[in-house]
Order: structure tokens, then sequence, then C-alpha cells
């Protein structure tokens, strides 16, 4: 499918489920990577990831549409268009749109390294996702010096935190 092909569609999924005009462009996007499509607050457009269409057909691309859409229309209307809002929960329903898209096979997801913090002072311990300066900071606890612990000590350490 070619991008006015994809254009075509989208303003036909507006007319049909929407009664409504879309009047911008819709276009393929080769650089998204965890999402099926983006709406574009300042510009309106709607771009599409073409690997969903490619993995998992045309079925799945127009379920991305629409969900688009649900944002483009109720945006320019001024109504709750946020995923978290009602208008645009019950929009979607009405319409069929997915509220997901699926995983795409082999997308790489960030490994959940933890890092785990000392206090030389008290043994409070601190894990953290992100890495910190411990120059910068210290104890929440004490106010004493803060140290990394080394990796075999974070494999013994983190059972108890293991929500993290």
């Amino acid at each position: 499918m070619r991008n006015d092909e994809l254009q075509k569609l989208t303003e036909e999924l507006s007319e049909r489920y929407f009664n409504k005009a879309f009047q911008h462009e819709a276009f393929f996007n080769h650089r998204l990577r965890t999402t099926g499509g983006r709406y574009a607050l300042e510009t309106h457009h709607i771009e599409i990831n073409p690997k969903h269409l490619e993995y998992y057909g045309m079925d799945e691309l127009i379920g991305i549409i629409k969900h688009e859409l649900c944002h483009y229309h109720l945006h320019l209307e001024g109504r709750g268009y946020q995923h978290r809002d009602a208008d645009f929960r019950r929009l979607l329903q009405k319409v069929g749109g997915s509220r997901h898209c699926q995983t795409l096979p082999g997308a790489r997801r960030k490994s959940r390294t933890v890092h785990l913090y000392s206090c030389l002072s008290c043994s409070q311990e601190y894990p953290r996702r992100r890495r910190m300066n411990t120059d910068k900071y210290v104890c929440g606890r004490c106010g004493g010096r803060l140290e990394k612990l080394d990796e075999k000590k974070i494999g013994k350490s983190l059972t108890s935190f293991s929500s993290l």
C-alpha cells in the first residue's frame, strides 16, 4: 500500500464511521518503532507504522486508523482526545477502533536493569532504574554517603525488590 492509498482509506473510514471529512494528511512513517500510529497535534496529520500492515494485515491497519481518527476528530472539536478521557473511550468503542495495537515480532524492549545503591553509614539500600551521581546525592535517612553496589550484591539483595 502506498501513501496515496492510505490517504484515501483514511478519508473513507472518516466518512463512514465519523460522518466527518478528514482534511489533513495520512502517511506511513517507517521510523515508528513501538506504536501503530500517531496523531500530530500541531499539524493534525496521522502517521502509521507500515510494519503493522505487513505483519497483521488490513484489519489491524483499519483498527489503528480508527484509533487515530478518534484523536483527530475529538481534538478538532475541543473535546477530550487523550486515552484517559471518557469522550475518547466512548467514541473508540462506538466506531470499533482498537485500544492497543499488537506487538511487532522482534521488537526489542529495553532491559530492566536495576542499579542498587547503599548508604555507607546506615546501610539503607536504594534500588534505582536509572543511575545516579553518588557525589551529588546522599542518603535520605541519615545524610550519609552512597556507594553503588557491585553485580554480585545486586543479585542477592534484589529478591526483596522484585516489584521493580
